[in-house]
C-alpha cells in the first residue's frame, strides 16, 4: 500500500495525523482558556465532554491518530538514519535553530509523549475515566469527575507539576514549529513562496497554542501562591 510502502506515503500519513492533532490542541487550548474567566463555564464544558458517546468516540479517534503518528514518526526516523548514514552529521545551510529542531524531532516527540502521560494521569484518569467506570457499574467516586477547575487548581498548585508542564510545553513548541510547516511541505506546499509563508504561520500558530496552555498553568500557580499568603 502506497501510504505505508513508500517514503512519500509515510510522510503524508505523518502530516495528516499531525495536522489533525494540531487542530485538537487548538480546541483544547481554547477550552482551557475558559477556566481563566469562568470556573462555571469551564466545568460546563467538562461535563459536556464527559463519558458521553460522542466524547468517547472522539477520544478513541484521537488515540488512534496519536498512535499512528508515533508509529510513523519512529518508522521514518529509522528509515532516514539508515538512508543518510554518516551524512546526517554533515553541515547544512539551515539556520541553527531549524537544524537543531529537525535533528531532535524524535527526542522532542518523546518528551511530548511523556508529558501527555502526565497529563492523562492528572486529568483524564480523574475525570473521564471514573465516569466510564461508573457507567459500567463500577463503584468509583465521581464527585469531582466533572469539576475540571478543581483538578486544575490541585495540579498547578504543585510547583513540581508546574515545572514539568512548562518543560513539556517548551518541547511541544519546538515540535510544533517544525512539524507544522514540514507537514505542509510533505503535502505539496513546498515552493519557495509558500514554504516561507508556512514557516511564519507555523511559528505564530505554535506560539499562540503553547502560550495559551502555559497561561493557564502560570495563572493558577500564581493564584495558589497568593492564596497561601
Amino acid at each position: 500500500m502506497w501510504l505505508s510502502n513508500s517514503s512519500v506515503g509515510r510522510k503524508v500519513v505523518m502530516s495528516v495525523t499531525g495536522i489533525a492533532l494540531i487542530l485538537f490542541l487548538t480546541f483544547h487550548m481554547a477550552m482551557n482558556l475558559v477556566a481563566l474567566f469562568s470556573a462555571e463555564g469551564y466545568n460546563m464544558i467538562c461535563e459536556f465532554l464527559g463519558a458521553n458517546w460522542y466524547a468517547l468516540v472522539a477520544t478513541l479517534g484521537l488515540a488512534f491518530l496519536f498512535v499512528v503518528h508515533i508509529i510513523y514518526a519512529f518508522w521514518l526516523t529509522v528509515q532516514n538514519r539508515r538512508a543518510r548514514g554518516n551524512e546526517r552529521y554533515a553541515v547544512t545551510n539551515s539556520p541553527k535553530m531549524v537544524e537543531w529542531t529537525s535533528k531532535n524531532m524524535l527526542a522532542l516527540g518523546i518528551i511530548v509523549i511523556a508529558g501527555l502521560g502526565l497529563h492523562l494521569v492528572n486529568f483524564w484518569a480523574k475525570m473521564q475515566l471514573p465516569e466510564i467506570l461508573h457507567n459500567a457499574g463500577a463503584h468509583v467516586d465521581v464527585t469531582y469527575a466533572a469539576d475540571g477547575v478543581y483538578h486544575i487548581v490541585k495540579t498547578f498548585s504543585n510547583p513540581i507539576f508546574v515545572a514539568l508542564y512548562l518543560v513539556w510545553l517548551a518541547a511541544l513548541l519546538f515540535h510544533l514549529t517544525h512539524g507544522f510547516w514540514s507537514s505542509m511541505q510533505s503535502l505539496g506546499w513546498n515552493n519557495k513562496v509558500w514554504i516561507n509563508r508556512w514557516k511564519c504561520i507555523s511559528n505564530i500558530y505554535s506560539w499562540v497554542i503553547v502560550l495559551g496552555f502555559a497561561s493557564v498553568v502560570i495563572v493558577f500557580f500564581l493564584k495558589s501562591l497568593c492564596g497561601a499568603c
